[in-house]
């Protein structure tokens, strides 16, 4: 259901939004941040994610006076006990999430209120690399599908003019499909 008044467009402080940006475009040294996930193996596939600090607008962002904990598991069938979805799914999960959020705020921005986002996330994945029975196929997505459903105010070619650019926008699509290097560092002990 949106929520439309003179500032507030699909939930969204479209004020707040535009003074951001502005802000951001004046002093581009505040648009530097660090997301943290800290994780603990619980035992088997188990293990649980904390979210809580993040570096934000030239310093330590203290908002947030809850940690978030995610556990994540394996089915069954990849000898978990279904602790929690697996990281592939909450791979799934966090472009879905990526994906909306930049479809609400494109879609604010541009005076467009919606009624409805709704969308289906699917990866095919030949498991056989990440078990490290075959050489041939890779360990992850061979292809995800993204399916979406979305009902405005507007008409169906500047819906899907909202969807375009917030694809173009999303942080988590472009690490999908365009990679980042990734540091890994072992201490023992």
């Amino acid at each position: 259901m949106s929520l439309v008044t003179d500032s507030t467009r699909n939930g969204v402080d479209t004020e707040k939004m535009f003074a951001t940006l502005d802000l951001i475009k004046a002093q581009p040294e505040l648009a530097r941040f660090q997301f943290r996930a800290r994780n603990t193996w619980l035992g088997g596939a188990h293990n649980r994610s904390t979210i809580r600090d993040l570096y934000a607008a030239g310093g330590e962002d203290s908002s947030r006076t809850e940690a978030f904990e995610i556990d994540a598991g394996e089915p069954a069938i990849l000898l978990g006990t279904d602790t929690g979805p697996n990281p592939a799914e909450y791979l799934l999960h966090a472009l879905a999430a990526c994906l909306t959020t930049s479809i609400v705020y494109v879609a604010a921005a541009r005076k467009v209120e919606l009624t409805s986002v709704e969308s289906t996330l699917t990866g095919d994945m030949d498991v056989r690399g990440a078990l490290g029975v075959d050489d041939e196929p890779r360990n992850g997505f061979e292809r995800i599908g993204v399916s979406f459903r979305v009902t405005g105010n507007a008409p169906e070619e500047k819906l899907r003019e909202v969807v375009e650019r917030a694809r173009n926008r999303s942080a988590v699509y472009d690490v999908v499909t365009n990679g980042v290097p990734v540091a890994v560092e072992v201490a023992t002990g």
